[in-house]
């Protein structure tokens, strides 16, 4: 089978459409569920749970309208872009769906799931951003190459790359919807992961917008502001440490400090009021 030729980058699934519908032959039928498989590079990892429902229940009513795009892999069919529709027709009770054919690279298969899936917004933002870091480096793209091909300003591409710079915990607060994209933009202000965690614990404790973060990130650099100027030279960090001080947080809901002195240290757990501490000492069964 000849190569189809390579439409324009960023023109996502129009452009795979009509090179099919030029090229004719059995590009288009109604492939058998089963012999379709997920882009293991996908970059969505979470489905809404309300939209997913939402696509279930038009499917069951109306069908699959819009055909998935695959490449064949061996005895199967990979989805280039299409992977919801797919996953929502299987809870649907669909046997089969209908597919476009593509005859292409590895390489551009994955450029146009990753694009596809950032234009139609559905990525929460650090999927997005893992998205972009993605196909900079896998395609050696600067900032400004990746805004085009995904039809966004470089500003924007910009601020959702800065996202990835936040502590693992944090990520998974934005990712899960706990924390806004306004809220990480202003908690990046701050230096340390330390300080980042702590403030992201109070913003979902108290429910803070992102006017009173901002507001409460101030107070954070002016107080610490001194301590974080600090160039003396610090110990080097236990990651083992680092890893247990978060799992205790995520356990307690709140800020926990672990200090080593010699063969022993001592654990810190904070608490904002009286209904906080007896939160905790309950989950210590005290």
């Amino acid at each position: 089978m000849a190569k189809v030729k390579r439409p324009a980058l960023g023109k996502g699934i129009g452009a795979l459409l009509n090179s099919a519908a030029q090229e004719g032959g059995k590009k288009y039928f109604s492939c058998p569920i089963e012999e379709l498989k997920p882009h293991k590079q996908q970059p969505r990892k979470t489905f809404n749970d309300d939209k997913m429902d939402e696509l279930v229940a038009s499917i069951k009513e109306k069908g699959v309208i819009q055909p998935l795009v695959v490449r064949r892999q061996g005895d199967y069919y990979q989805i280039i872009a299409g992977e919801r529709r797919w996953r929502a027709a299987q809870r649907a009770g669909l046997d089969r769906l209908p597919v476009v054919i593509q005859d292409v690279s590895e390489d551009w298969a994955l450029e146009i799931a990753l694009i596809e899936n950032i234009q139609r917004e559905d990525l929460n933002p650090l999927e997005e951003a893992e998205a972009y870091r993605y196909l900079m480096d896998s395609f050696d793209l600067l900032q400004e190459e990746v805004a085009k091909r995904v039809g966004k300003d470089r500003s924007t591409v910009a601020n959702a790359l800065r996202l990835l710079r936040l502590p693992a915990q944090v990520k998974e607060d934005v990712a899960e919807g706990r924390l806004s994209m306004g809220h990480a933009r202003t908690l990046l202000a701050l230096d340390h992961d330390e300080d980042i965690i702590e403030a992201s614990l109070e913003i979902i404790r108290k429910k803070l917008s992102v006017r009173e973060t901002e507001k409460l990130i101030k107070k954070i650099k002016s107080v610490f502001g001194a301590k974080n100027k600090q160039t003396k030279t610090k110990p080097p960090v236990d990651p083992n440490m680092i890893e247990l001080e978060n799992n205790l947080r995520q356990q307690f809901g709140t800020q926990v400090k672990l200090t080593a002195k010699d063969k022993g240290g001592k654990i810190e757990i904070s608490y904002h009021d009286q209904d906080e501490l007896t939160r905790i000492l309950d989950l210590l069964g005290i």
